[in-house]
């Protein structure tokens, strides 16, 4: 049997627990009479996830289910595996449901042909929804469901007690999750969730990767300013909700007045 290295009471994070690198953070929540996992990865390690947690003396018909905190192949490409081995419910937010189900290579990041990725998305059947406001109850613990969009529409976060599971949504040096219109971001939904986290007392944010760390209302600050940038630059294509230069250009074109190169 393998001693359990939790994180915090309840949790377990399972590249902590192997002691290297399997991918995407995994957290298993030990409810006592029962588990569950949010996220569980790639495909390739989803069976030494598994055989870690068996090791650890969990009973694997106790998995209560597998949450996916939004549908990005690196999160979720072996949902449909550990469903199966675990014998267990996959949950999802409503948005998150169809390149799940589909396997939508693209809307996954499972292809991305210009950088010559890609990889298997497997199909995986969506059992359980999860809404903003749900609380669910795995053995003696309860995790609120937020629902917090902008990395992707389907985005979820989850509360334990003083622990906020962040996702994608900040990493320790002020990161964000990609943004990507391919992917379905949106920086406004983005901003706001960011100011959601802002406004929560929870002591820790354990995100999807990279180390776990403390409340730094500081540093989040620091990144709602600059996806509030974003906002308005070219860089982000459709992304953006306007590029304050090409309006200008507009105004000088209609009224006729052209550049004038004289000044310097």
């Amino acid at each position: 049997m393998l001693r359990r290295k939790y994180l915090f009471p309840n949790v377990i994070e399972m590249n902590y627990q192997a002691g290297r690198r399997l991918g995407v953070n995994v957290y298993l929540i030990d409810g006592g009479s029962e588990f569950l996992l949010i996220d569980i990865g790639f495909l390739e390690p989803v069976d030494e996830i598994i055989e870690l947690v068996r090791k650890m003396d969990f009973n694997l018909s106790t998995c209560k289910m597998l949450i996916a905190t939004h549908a990005d192949a690196d999160h979720i490409q072996g949902a449909a595996r550990a469903k199966e081995v675990l014998k267990t419910k996959v949950a999802a937010h409503p948005l998150s449901v169809e390149p799940l189900e589909t396997g939508d290579q693209v809307t996954t990041y499972a292809s991305i042909k210009a950088q010559g990725i890609e990889i298997e998305m497997p199909p995986c059947k969506i059992d359980l929804l999860l809404n903003e406001g749900d609380v669910i109850t795995v053995g003696n613990q309860k995790l609120e469901v937020w629902h917090m969009p902008g990395h992707t529409p389907g985005h979820l976060n989850f509360k334990m007690g003083n622990l906020l599971f962040s996702g994608d949504n900040l990493y320790k040096d002020g990161c964000v999750g990609v943004i990507d219109a391919h992917h379905g971001s949106s920086l406004p939904h983005f901003i706001a969730s960011l100011k959601r986290m802002l406004k929560d007392d929870s002591e820790f944010w354990l995100p999807s990767h990279g180390p776990v760390f403390r409340r730094d209302k500081k540093l989040l600050q620091k990144t709602i300013d600059r996806l509030t940038q974003y906002q308005y630059m070219a860089d982000f294509g459709t992304c953006a909700v306007g590029w304050p230069l090409l309006d200008e250009w507009e105004k000088d074109v209609l009224a006729g007045r052209m550049p004038d190169f004289s000044k310097k």
